[in-house]
């Protein structure tokens, strides 16, 4: 594999969007309070404009095999960001790509001088939760802020 993690471009939009649909639907996470039915899902590179947020895709060659990004919350006095639209196709999972992902994300939020990042997802995506929780994040008992996506029913935060 020749990974080339590199910020999402607009001639991305269409492979990620397929990635995210595949993903939330072969968890059965294909429902209204999700990116899923979110009309950004079809052009995600035009919400990681600005200084404050951020969006990583992974290539093995011409093949995307998924992406994950960092944006403010919404609405928010503090510092806080999110840790946004982690997807990954299934067969680019368990070999550290997530994590890579992850680790590039939480450097960037760092560097933007973000306190806090904070993850909404669901209980049956155990494999990214695995990864969260490796990764230094705790539970929290609800959501933090309003991101539209009300169907998540996990919510977990890191402190930077």
């Amino acid at each position: 594999m020749a990974l080339v993690y590199r910020t999402i471009v607009p001639s991305d939009d269409p492979a990620l969007a397929e990635v995210i649909k595949k993903s939330l639907e072969d968890q059965g996470n294909n429902k209204p309070g999700t990116i899923y039915a979110d009309p950004q899902l079809y052009k995600m590179s035009s919400g990681y404009t600005s200084q404050d947020s951020i969006y990583f895709v992974v290539y093995d060659g011409e093949e995307l095999l998924g992406g994950c990004g960092i944006a403010r919350i919404p609405n928010q006095k503090e510092n806080y960001c999110e840790l946004q639209r982690m997807f990954l196709k299934k067969e680019a999972r368990g070999k550290g790509i997530g994590a890579e992902l992850m680790r590039l994300c939480v450097e960037f939020a760092k560097n933007a001088g973000y306190n806090l990042v904070y993850i909404e997802t669901f209980c049956n995506m155990t494999e990214a939760i695995k990864l969260y929780e490796r990764s230094g994040f705790e539970y929290i008992d609800g959501p933090l802020g309003n991101t539209g996506h009300f169907s998540c029913d996990k919510f977990m935060v890191k402190y930077l």
